[in-house]
């Protein structure tokens, strides 16, 4: 039988429980602020999760102070649905989601970063509420379990296990040797990045509420919006779009890079191959994209909110850089209804779905690193074939990378595929049609928000019936920590000592 250190499990979960109602506490500041009326039931549910946590860690205060591998996936795995469980009260007590399916599904989304939603009417939802969501992005967004050990020192426990658990791709860059530090400059350049697209889009015309809302929405990748046509209400405010444009591909770029920019270290940036490939797949993207809205789709038809106000070839271009950011980033927001596009363009988003932004970013997907690395083992293999004897390894960034790296991303590829396959028959057993379920299963693995089908751009997920609810939420969990680290638990030899 397996031993664990379950007392030391429970502690990391009460610490968690903690800084979720600590998050709360400052929602309901945010709605006393604004005088919503729902002050009182979300200072209750933060208090509720506070106490809950502060007894669970007051129980386990004698723990053995070590954490394995092992320890650290359930933590990871059991932290997110605790975090998520107990991110339902603001909505539940309020009665801004009434049901709990539907609570806990808005939750999951936000956490993950998906960003895909059951509100029909987001402008009626109380301030306060919309704040806790759009925080909910930001505290997924460069994942809690970051986050708790940039404190962990004060705890005495070593992080290392926990951050290998919550970020597994095959990028091990470090900004500093000691893990602590690496979450605490992490998360300094996220802070810094949301304040400065706040400040932005506030001068840029949008409200300081709607600025901050959509900045943490922005640098989380996560896409809720506070408005009901999500980003094309400010079709009107092309820079507006332009500025979430800019930090959407800062999102979707690996943050070791901006901190080397922060050093003023550019010759990291530049010889970085997975940026320049990642730089490379939006410019390309864009412009096809651009090309083909220009000639053949009508703007003002699927123009979700106002109409072309800076003519056809820049608005074009905008939608394009727009939605390719977005769904590449896997951010999921909207500025028009890119169904409406043509059916190349359909089917071209939907391939977009699938590629993901850089490691170490806060974007979902496949990742452009193991897209990276898949296409020159794949190119390697025609040399390999020529001269069987040769050992022709894969290099990246000039450096041979390591042969189970290359069997890691294989095998996570397969994973992948083999999980939105799956994914995609379960939903069709709801009865839902072929091309709502392959873009539910695409868009809720990648955690990108909108789909296809029923469950496009201009819809939401409210029609989802709740099983099928229960099973997005569940390959939001698994796309969000990148299949192996909550999969693992399904597997026997998980439990065994050996």
């Amino acid at each position: 039988m397996l031993k664990l250190n379950f007392k030391i499990i429970f502690h990391f979960l009460g610490l968690l429980l903690l800084f979720n109602g600590g998050f709360m506490l400052v929602s309901s500041l945010v709605s006393l602020l604004y005088k919503d009326g729902v002050t009182s039931q979300i200072f209750i549910a933060g208090l509720l999760t506070m106490v809950l946590g502060a007894i669970v860690m007051f129980f386990t205060r004698n723990h053995e102070k070590v954490m394995n591998k092992r320890e650290g996936y359930i933590v990871v795995a059991f932290g997110w649905v605790i975090m998520s469980l107990s991110g339902t009260l603001p909505y539940v007590i309020t009665e801004s989601i009434p049901s709990f399916t539907d609570a806990f599904f808005e939750t999951m989304s936000g956490y993950t970063t998906t960003g895909a939603s059951i509100l029909n009417d987001i402008e009626v939802i109380p301030k306060g509420i919309l704040f806790w969501r759009s925080l909910t992005h930001w505290i997924g967004g460069m994942g809690i379990i970051v986050l708790a050990i940039a404190i962990l020192p004060l705890l005495g426990i070593g992080g290392m296990q926990l951050f290998a658990a919550e970020a597994p791709g095959p990028s091990g860059d470090k900004l500093h040797p000691r893990i602590t530090d690496t979450a605490k400059r992490l998360w300094l350049i996220y802070f810094s990045y949301t304040a400065a697209e706040t400040i932005l889009l506030n001068l840029a015309g949008m409200s300081f509420f709607d600025a901050i809302n959509h900045a943490m929405c922005t640098l989380s990748t996560g896409g809720f919006s506070t408005k009901n046509a999500s980003v094309a209400y400010w079709n009107h405010q092309p820079i507006i779009q332009y500025i979430i444009c800019l930090f959407m591909f800062l999102a979707g770029s690996n943050f070791v890079l901006s901190y080397f920019a922060f050093k003023g270290r550019f010759q990291k940036i530049l010889h970085d191959e997975e940026f320049k490939l990642y730089f490379k797949f939006i410019s390309i993207f864009t412009l096809i994209a651009a090309v083909i809205i220009y000639f053949h789709a009508d703007l003002s038809i699927s123009s979700i909110h106002h109409p072309i106000v800076w003519g056809q070839a820049e608005s074009a271009f905008r939608h394009a850089l727009f939605q390719v950011l977005s769904i590449v980033t896997t951010t999921g927001f909207v500025s028009a209804d890119y169904t409406l596009w043509t059916p190349f363009l359909v089917v071209f988003f939907f391939g977009l779905m699938f590629l993901g932004g850089s490691a170490g970013s806060t974007s979902g997907g496949v990742k452009v690193v193991r897209h990276l690395i898949l296409i020159k083992n794949g190119f390697l293999e025609f040399k390999r074939t020529l001269h069987p004897n040769a050992i022709v390894p894969v290099r990246y960034n000039g450096k041979a990378i390591n042969r189970f790296i290359v069997f890691n991303v294989l095998a996570f590829f397969i994973l992948y595929m083999l999980s939105f396959i799956i994914g995609a028959l379960v939903f069709s057993m709801f009865g839902l049609e072929f091309k709502s379920a392959i873009g539910l299963a695409a868009s809720t693995l990648g955690n990108v928000g909108p789909a296809f089908g029923d469950f496009g751009p201009v819809n939401n997920y409210a029609l989802l019936p709740d099983l099928g609810k229960w099973w997005a939420s569940f390959l939001m969990l698994i796309g969000r920590l990148e299949l192996f680290t909550v999969l693992i638990l399904f597997t026997p030899f998980f439990w065994r000592n050996r």
